[in-house]
């Protein structure tokens, strides 16, 4: 083929599956086409879990099959292809060699590495790459630069009712919030009664067709080493799927998840959660479409308020301010470490062979599945390693490698800025430190475990328990400068010398053994989520 004759190539990343993203604008199926890649590289440079690689690689040829469907020439190369350089860049050359384009498109890509990567690439070949706007999002990177100009501090509460008035979401007819308040946060804290939840309907679950067959046997293949299991792999994987999900979720789960989208339940994976995010994530489900079902469940009577407005602020919110936080400080942001964290992440987080029984289930719920709700993620597993002084970087690094949904836009401020306060403060007012008597007050986690969340020393001491004291001992300076940690930090007066020795004692054999208490004669048998 001579130079010209193909005049766009356009490139579709992995988390790019929407039919309408801007790269398509101007299609013209006689002189451009579409370019797909699965690589090696986008698996190993963190070390991804099985469910995840699955996810996208899957979803990755629905949407070719269905762009091809319409008539669109797709070129495609899958992970197990002989020739396959196993890099992003690698594959690009090798297609750009044999295609000739005239020009590159993308959209904007959802990782700061991978734009830089691109860029690089395009700079080498010679060749114009243009990269357009990403309509997925209520907010573009510059609608949030916008916002932040001139502001000291940056919070989620302004940029949520910013765009709530915008997008006149949830709002009564003169313009104010229903309800007469903008976030009903207070009313949706439930933990589940003693006897647990009882009857939470199960998700719209999708068996896995030929094509995610092929693609779950090829992983298997391919990263047999990873971490993680296919057995249960059932994930929305098109459009259509992602539809039904939504709709069963707004029918069967939206009406209780506001009250209890924070309790956590033992072998209860999904309780009122949408399982919407990965599908978002990867755009096959457009973020409008979900707030739009949600608000309308709520005007037609059959949600209340707190869970439509609970739900539509992870979307319309927290969703796109995390964006912006990342996009706006990117990339230095990925190396920040306010609290000087330097300890390695425990090992247990990559088997969930651990004593304590809230890590055991959370860990091998996302083991098994790919999936942990928000609370297991911020105040379970990412607790533990703020707690613990787990290096900001070695946390981001494995949310990234073991969740279904994690591209790095969302994951990184999320897991660095919020669950590791590793930013000081640029994307949440204060550390998210709590004692294993938050972990007690809305699960069940704690009747099964032989540690005791009540106690900060000692051998049945809570490990979170023990490092939470420990935590704020060693930043007692720091927090104290921290208006919404002053009462957290008054409390430290209460300990007494021979107190703080024990547990900083106690703390210390916790890191030496790395991150695991050493295994006492009581201690039950670990075992994991699903034996």
């Amino acid at each position: 083929m001579k130079r010209g004759a193909l005049r766009n190539l356009v490139l579709v990343l992995g988390d790019q599956l929407n039919a309408d993203a801007s790269a398509l604008d101007g299609f013209d199926a006689a002189r451009d086409a579409l370019w797909m890649a699965e690589v090696a590289e986008e698996s190993e440079h963190v070390w991804s879990g099985k469910p995840r690689i699955a996810m996208f690689l899957a979803a990755m040829r629905h949407y070719r099959e269905a762009r091809r469907a319409e008539g669109r020439t797709v070129h495609y190369t899958e992970i197990e292809d002989a020739e396959n350089r196993g890099t992003l860049a690698g594959e690009l050359e090798r297609a750009v060699k044999r295609l000739k384009p005239e020009r590159l498109i993308v959209t904007e890509p959802g990782e700061w590495r991978l734009w830089r990567a691109l860029e690089e690439a395009a700079e080498r070949l010679g060749l114009p790459l243009e990269v357009r706007p990403d309509r997925h999002f209520f907010a573009s990177i510059a609608d949030f630069k916008a916002h932040a100009l001139g502001r000291r501090q940056l919070r989620l509460e302004f940029f949520y009712r910013e765009l709530r008035r915008r997008e006149r979401v949830l709002l009564d007819p003169r313009g104010e919030p229903e309800g007469g308040q903008w976030n009903f946060d207070h009313d949706n804290r439930g933990s589940f009664p003693k006897a647990g939840p009882c009857g939470v309907p199960p998700p719209r679950r999708f068996a896995p067709d030929a094509l995610t067959r092929e693609v779950l046997a090829a992983v298997e293949r391919r990263f047999a080493s990873h971490p993680g299991k296919l057995e249960a792999f059932d994930w929305p994987l098109t459009p259509e799927q992602a539809r039904e999900a939504l709709q069963d979720f707004i029918t069967t789960r939206l009406a209780d998840f506001g009250r209890y989208q924070d309790a956590m339940w033992t072998r209860e994976p999904w309780l009122y959660h949408s399982r919407l995010s990965a599908a978002m994530n990867l755009k096959l489900l457009d973020p409008r479409e979900v707030v739009r079902a949600a608000e309308a469940a709520y005007r037609a009577g059959r949600v209340p308020l707190a869970s439509a407005e609970g739900f539509i602020r992870q979307i319309l919110g927290w969703r796109e301010y995390v964006r912006g936080i990342y996009w706006h400080f990117m990339p230095e942001y990925a190396e920040k470490n306010a609290l000087g964290a330097r300890e390695p992440l425990p090992g247990f987080y990559w088997t969930g062979d651990t004593q304590m029984a809230c890590l055991r289930d959370a860990l091998g719920q996302t083991l098994e599945l790919g999936y942990a709700h928000h609370i297991q993620r911020l105040m379970v597993t990412g607790l533990y390693a703020l707690l613990l002084g787990v290096e900001p970087r070695r946390v981001h690094e494995w949310y990234l490698a073991v969740y279904v949904d994690a591209v790095e836009w969302v994951e990184l401020p999320n897991t660095l800025g919020m669950s590791q306060y590793g930013d000081g403060g640029l994307m949440a007012s204060k550390p998210y430190a709590a004692t294993g008597k938050y972990i007690q007050r809305m699960s069940n986690y704690c009747a099964g475990c032989r540690f005791d969340p009540a106690k900060a020393s000692g051998e049945t001491a809570c490990p979170f328990t023990t490092l939470y004291w420990d935590f704020l001992l060693r930043h007692e300076r720091m927090l104290a400068a921290n208006q919404r940690m002053a009462l957290q930090v008054k409390n430290l007066a209460r300990l007494k010398v021979p107190e703080r020795e024990a547990i900083r004692g106690r703390a210390a054999e916790i890191r030496r053994a790395g991150g695991e208490p050493a295994r006492g004669i009581e201690a039950r048998e670990a075992g994991t989520l699903f034996d």
